[in-house]
């Protein structure tokens, strides 16, 4: 099993830059994790549409071969972490890989939503993307110590 976050740009601020490295380095010691950030899409003289296509053809262009994609969206399915630490024990369990995407200021394109294996909500407020990966980052890293019934999730 293998799984990588793919999200679109680099966090701005340099304290959620800092929270994101720290719970991904976190994760890392439960899954075997990889992350990569492809270009933000300047939305000048474009539609938020164009961006979300253009950024979405750059995230589908990282694509681990042979991993079932997880798309990050507000309108996806909502998993406690119980429940979510389940979903990736089973994965592992299986040897199947995931790649988790979060998508830029203006989320996904439909190419990236048709493309994915599945949608998940990780908050019903619309997040901004750096938040989206925080908070990603963090529930992975809460999903290992769940499996390893280590004591942080209480």
């Amino acid at each position: 099993m293998r799984l990588t976050v793919l999200s679109v740009g680099r966090p701005r601020d340099g304290a959620v830059a800092e929270a994101i490295r720290h719970y991904e380095e976190r994760a890392g010691r439960y899954w075997p994790l990889e992350v990569a950030e492809v270009r933000e899409e300047s939305a000048r003289a474009q539609s938020p549409s164009q961006v979300r296509d253009r950024e979405g053809a750059r995230l589908l262009e990282r694509l681990v071969p042979g991993a079932q994609l997880v798309v990050c969206d507000p309108g996806g399915e909502s998993l406690d972490s119980e429940a979510f630490a389940r979903w990736l024990a089973g994965a592992r369990d299986q040897a199947r890989s995931l790649t988790f995407a979060i998508g830029g200021a203006f989320g996904v394109g439909e190419a990236v939503r048709r493309a994915a294996h599945r949608r998940l909500s990780l908050a019903p407020w619309t997040l901004p993307h750096e938040l989206a990966r925080l908070v990603l980052a963090e529930q992975l890293y809460r999903a290992g110590t769940i499996v390893r019934g280590e004591p942080y999730h209480k």
